[in-house]
């Protein structure tokens, strides 16, 4: 499976948007509480631009079929990213799309001087949850701060391991 993995432009907003809001359906998320009702939604570009963050879509002939964020968030924890917006179209889902995606956005919140990264998520996205898990996220009793989603009753933290000293 050939994809590439690139940064948002504007003209992205209205596919990844319409897949985001997919995936949420599919899931039971599609409702206030959730990234459903995120105002920045339909012009994420933007929304990324003008943070300290990032979004990456996912692309595959062509075609968007992801994407995901890592984003400041405040909390009482300092230096902490969080994960935002992961979402892949069920068909090009368990074929290690995910995982490179991960793997970019940890890389790049490390990059950035992160100390650890947060995600808030829905029980019913089993195979997200293994992904986190995967990726070392454990989960957290309870929100660390006001992502705006309420709805979301599972919260997961990574803590990045300090680099060694030579």
């Amino acid at each position: 499976m050939s994809f590439v993995i690139r940064e948002i432009q504007p003209e992205d907003n209205p596919q990844i948007a319409a897949i985001i809001r997919q995936v949420l359906t599919e899931f039971g998320a599609n409702r206030p509480g959730f990234a459903w009702a995120d105002p920045e939604l339909d012009q994420l570009s933007q929304a990324y631009q003008d943070s300290e963050g990032s979004y990456y879509v996912v692309t595959a002939a062509d075609q968007i079929i992801g994407g995901g964020g890592i984003a400041p968030f405040p909390c009482d924890f300092p230096d902490i990213c969080e994960l935002q917006k992961m979402y892949l179209v069920p068909a090009y889902r368990g074929q290690g799309i995910g995982q490179a995606l991960m793997e970019k956005l940890l890389t790049m919140a490390q990059g950035q001087g992160y100390q650890g990264c947060y995600l808030e998520t829905f029980g019913t996205m089993a195979a997200a949850i293994h992904l986190y898990q995967k990726f070392g996220f454990h989960p957290v009793e309870h929100p660390i701060g006001n992502s705006g989603h309420r709805s979301c009753n599972l919260f997961f933290m990574r803590h990045f391991e300090s680099p060694e000293v030579s």
